[in-house]
């Protein structure tokens, strides 16, 4: 006779399959359902559409500059909060918040590396997702360092543009950066010194009003937003439609602002080609 009653078993369950997150992205242009990983093979441009997703700047970085060539310069600048300016939070808490997001200290990385093997440049990326790319006292600055880093070592200068702006929290401060900067692309211009200015999407405000579109040659990824006002102000200010594609980079280009819209595969080849040329 039994003591103990046998358990009656079911059917051996499998372990359950888990799927991770943010394995597939839909395109934000055409829909498509894309394979993450893929997109990533395809530096962030859809394969289907040729929307040109968000780079950061040290994707960038890799992207146009030689391996292991990049030295960072004046990484250690960070803004202050001269006006205590409040808007639904202190200025110096959203500073705080975007240094902890980004990693970084500012909405620029500037420094120095080698293109093509042979030209050494100054260059300069901006970071959108730190506030939105914003051009304050402290971007102004960096930007203007490396130009005069440009000038005292006789190198070309590029960077890569993508921002919403002048940073209203710095009010005039900010402002004042787009004359700087402007100023110090006036003595660059004097010496003969190439700047190749790649504009991505979105590059607006007081940076397109300054230092971005002052190339020597003026570069825009395709479908890229480029202007000073939005569209939508525009619109709402001269109560008119606007033309189909306006502000894009192909309607610039069109219209004579843009002296070439390269495809992001095709950029580093393209700023080899241009440097080669306008370097002796």
């Amino acid at each position: 006779m039994s003591w103990f009653r046998k358990e009656k078993r079911g059917p051996k369950l499998q372990p359950k399959k888990v799927i991770p997150d943010n394995l597939w992205v839909k395109c934000e242009s055409c829909g498509e359902i894309l394979y993450k990983k893929e997109l990533e093979k395809n530096l962030m441009v859809c394969p289907r559409c040729d929307y040109h997703y968000g780079f950061e700047p040290f994707q960038y970085i890799d992207l146009l500059l030689d391996r292991d060539t990049f030295v960072e310069r004046d990484e250690g600048l960070q803004s202050q909060d001269p006006l205590k300016f409040v808007d639904r939070m202190k200025y110096s808490e959203r500073l705080e918040s975007a240094v902890k997001k980004t990693g970084r200290n500012e909405a620029v990385v500037a420094g120095e590396g080698v293109v093509g093997g042979v030209c050494e440049v100054q260059f300069g990326a901006m970071d959108f997702s730190f506030i939105g790319g914003s051009m304050g006292s402290v971007v102004g600055e960096k930007i203007a360092r490396s130009i005069r880093r440009s000038i005292e070592k006789r190198q070309p200068l590029v960077i890569v543009s993508r921002s919403g702006g002048a940073r209203m929290m710095e009010g005039i401060f900010s402002l004042m950066q787009m004359a700087k900067t402007s100023a110090f692309l006036g003595r660059m211009h004097e010496l003969g010194l190439p700047y190749i200015s790649i504009l991505v999407n979105p590059t607006t405000g007081g940076v397109t009003a300054s230092f971005s579109m002052l190339g020597d040659i003026n570069i825009a990824e395709p479908g890229a937003l480029i202007g000073f006002a939005g569209p939508r102000v525009i619109k709402q200010t001269i109560r008119q439609d606007l033309p189909e594609g306006f502000q894009r980079s192909e309607f610039l280009l069109e219209h004579g602002m843009l002296d070439l819209v390269v495809p992001r595969k095709q950029m580093k080849n393209t700023l080899v080609q241009l440097l080669n040329f306008m370097v002796d």
